[in-house]
């Protein structure tokens, strides 16, 4: 057993007592764990309201050995997830898309697998979904697209995944979800039926690929746009999840 410090973002909780809380943590120093928050469900508990889903803070830990449940002794809070809500529906959008991030990030990543620049690119995504200015269709595809590339299943855009001919952005292109990339029209045979991907679309996400969180979530994109690009994203997703996410249904961008 050691006792080890961390900023984390709270993804999960699950009820153990009537009194305890089984939290998953994303950190920067470790990545993903759970520990057992003893008294975390008392309405004067030892932690206040540090454990909100999708809260950010500093926590006290004692890791124990493989197979056994770590313990959370301290837990102090550092910002809460407040989107700002100039319509309800709009609200309730941002708050759904920041419970989509988490259920990703918990359910494509290792356990005590550090990835700073994934706990980075998670905070960012949460404080850009709390703007008014920030669209959250383009801030939920733009976090798809980074934790795809992050966790290294981003399809291949650059070359058919066939015959490795360059994608032309004149060409016609379908998505191979198992083989992550894309099939000229060539290589596209009925065994390799795929969905079709536009030029647009394509040079959309190549877009998204270099931007930053923030630049990201001021792109409009019609509905057209982000449909199809988040046609492509979710279906790798769910390749590599093997189910469609559960929040995924609480978002009103089609997919």
């Amino acid at each position: 057993m050691s006792l080890e410090k961390a900023e984390a973002l709270v993804i999960r909780q699950v009820d153990f007592s009537e009194s305890s809380r089984v939290v998953t943590f994303f950190s920067r120093e470790f990545g993903r764990f759970s520990a057992l928050a003893k008294g975390a469900k008392r309405l004067k508990g030892p932690f206040d309201a540090a454990l909100d889903l999708l809260s950010e803070c500093r926590i006290v830990f004692i890791r124990k050995s493989s197979g056994s449940l770590n313990l959370l002794t301290e837990a102090r809070l550092n910002c809460r997830f407040q989107p700002q809500q100039p319509g309800l529906t709009d609200g309730l959008i941002r708050l759904y898309a920041g419970y989509y991030a988490a259920e990703l990030l918990n359910g494509l990543t290792e356990e005590f697998d550090p990835h700073a620049e994934l706990f980075d690119l998670t905070s960012a995504t949460l404080r850009c979904l709390e703007s008014a200015d920030c669209h959250p269709g383009a801030i939920v595809l733009n976090y798809e697209i980074k934790l795809l590339l992050q966790t290294g299943v981003f399809p291949n855009l650059t070359e058919c995944a066939v015959c490795g001919a360059a994608v032309e952005l004149t060409g016609r292109y379908a998505h191979w979800v198992s083989q992550g990339g894309l099939l000229c029209a060539a290589c596209r045979s009925e065994e390799f039926a795929g969905s079709s991907v536009s030029a647009v679309a394509i040079e959309i996400l190549r877009r998204f690929c270099e931007l930053t969180t923030a630049a990201a979530g001021r792109i409009r994109l019609t509905p057209q746009q982000l449909s199809e690009c988040r046609r492509l994203s979710v279906s790798a997703i769910v390749s590599v999840l093997g189910r469609k996410p559960q929040t995924l249904r609480y978002l009103p961008f089609a997919d």
